[in-house]
């Protein structure tokens, strides 16, 4: 259910603080992470269903999209029902807590950061490779830098501020509609042979689902960093990018860091050569660390203006 109402609105700026909180105090679940299973369903459902690599256009699409309904809807509908018990605060917060991924990121990306500042460039390309699907296996030191900053800045949008747009409009079921859809985008978007007529639902959705979201996110970067050159970089820059979403993202928040990012990377085998985007210098362990504090911020720059927000409207 949308939100309209003020009290509504206050009861979940409340679920988003504490499901924040629990994220931080407790980072992810160590075992049994339900993305983790998630993952495995998606994996075995486009076993059952994709036909060929590409295989048809319309057919592979067609079964692509049955099997995102497949794999979301009941957990969306799961969720709407428990948002709506008595405990049904108690359930959006736990939803949150399971969704979110900012602890996550922070750990992750300061632990690149640890690696290359102790020389261990192996164990920054072995750890960056959990952040990024590219090839890390040959990065150098700026190529690992670069990497970290990009993957920071676009999961802060899809792991931090986009999960919590969709919840505070939608609550727990918004949550997880929006994180489920973005990890099939992750495993089943890409345009390579295998995935590229299957994984065409999962990817035009997450598209629409982050219309808004990465927008207010770039404008978040702006906002907390080099507010001149991040609107300049997103204005002139971002429409290079092939993603409409990671264009906008990716160019503010480069902007907002005085780095350049973008360039060529190699996905699965093949080198995509990439826009440059940004303004300023190459990649640094500096830039890493900048943009998890960025990152940081803006989760409690949202909801402090969330929370603002819900006391006007209820004072109003």
């Amino acid at each position: 259910m949308l939100v309209l109402s003020a009290p509504s609105l206050l009861l979940l700026v409340a679920a988003a603080l504490a499901g924040t909180l629990l994220d931080r105090l407790l980072g992810e679940p160590r075992r049994w992470h339900p993305l983790v299973g998630f993952g495995r369903c998606a994996d075995g459902v486009e076993r059952a269903l994709r036909r060929g690599a590409p295989g048809h256009a319309l057919f592979n699409r067609l079964r692509g999209l049955l099997g995102w309904l497949l794999l979301v809807l009941p957990a969306v509908l799961a969720a709407v029902w428990l948002g709506r018990q008595a405990w049904g605060w108690l359930a959006d917060v736990a939803l949150l807590y399971l969704a979110l991924g900012a602890r996550s990121l922070q750990q992750h990306g300061a632990q690149v950061a640890q690696d290359l500042a102790a020389g261990d460039l192996a164990a920054a390309r072995t750890h960056v490779g959990w952040l990024v699907s590219r090839d890390t296996s040959a990065l150098d030191e700026e190529g690992v830098a670069r990497a970290a900053v990009e993957s920071i800045l676009e999961n802060g949008n899809d792991a931090v501020f986009g999960t919590l747009f969709w919840f505070l409009l939608a609550g727990g079921a918004g949550a997880v509609l929006y994180r489920l859809a973005n990890t099939l985008d992750a495993m089943w978007g890409y345009r390579d042979e295998r995935r590229l007529y299957f994984g065409w639902a999962a990817a035009r959705i997450d598209d629409l689902l982050n219309l808004i979201p990465a927008r207010l996110t770039a404008l978040t970067y702006a906002v907390l960093g080099n507010t001149r050159s991040a609107l300049s970089c997103w204005r002139q820059q971002s429409a290079a990018w092939s993603s409409p979403n990671a264009g906008p993202v990716l160019a503010a928040g480069a902007g907002a860091l005085a780095v350049r990012l973008g360039g060529p990377a190699i996905y699965h085998g093949y080198q995509e050569d990439r826009p440059t985007v940004g303004a300023g210098d190459t990649p640094t362990i500096a830039h890493i660390r900048a943009a998890l504090v960025l990152v940081g911020r803006g989760l409690w720059f949202w909801l402090a203006c969330a929370g603002l927000l819900a006391v006007v409207m209820h004072h109003a």
